[in-house]
């Protein structure tokens, strides 16, 4: 079956309310990659951001009905996603406090040093970093998120909010400067 037009964001967001099986392919195909992006960001492994992906999409087409279009609809779609991730990082009990020495160790001998990082070795450095460096480090220098904000998301105090990014920025930093 073709896709149809769906001309603005209403008539699409609308038409997948209203079940239309081309306007929902349509949106899947239009914020599937962001929408993946965040959930790699946020997981240890591609198994991890596949599931954290597909419950986000269940969850986002469930929640759908609710958008009232007074702000972007993919910031919107971002804070769904976002949001399932951590939830699903919580369920999985998940340790913010884990060491990073544990982790460089166990990356130091996988990459080689190079002046230009691909891009699919950034997105492993990221998913190797502990839960919690990782997690705090997508939030504020990726999601724009504050340390207060952060804080409340996560259960942890502002400081170790800010600790965390502190350790993650300098673990990333001494990486790809030294390897």
């Amino acid at each position: 079956m073709a896709i149809e037009n769906h001309t603005n964001e209403r008539e699409l967001v609308e038409n997948c309310v209203k079940g239309v099986k081309s306007a929902q392919e349509a949106f899947y195909l239009q914020f599937s990659g962001v929408l993946f992006a965040i959930c790699l960001r946020y997981s240890t492994d591609n198994e991890m951001a596949q599931d954290m992906f597909q419950d986000s999409m269940i969850k986002i087409f469930q929640k759908l009905r609710d958008f009232r279009f007074e702000g972007s609809l993919e910031g919107w779609l971002k804070r769904v996603c976002v949001n399932h991730c951590l939830d699903s990082l919580k369920r999985s009990k998940a340790k913010f406090n884990e060491s990073i020495d544990e982790a460089h160790s166990n990356i130091e001998s996988e990459f080689k040093t190079d002046s230009q990082i691909q891009m699919n070795q950034l997105m492993d450095l990221l998913q190797r970093l502990p839960v919690g460096y990782r997690t705090v480090f997508n939030l504020y220098a990726i999601e724009g998120y504050t340390h207060n904000e952060i804080g409340v998301l996560l259960g942890i105090s502002e400081s170790t909010s800010k600790t965390q990014l502190f350790k993650a920025r300098k673990w990333l930093q001494q990486y790809l400067n030294h390897g």
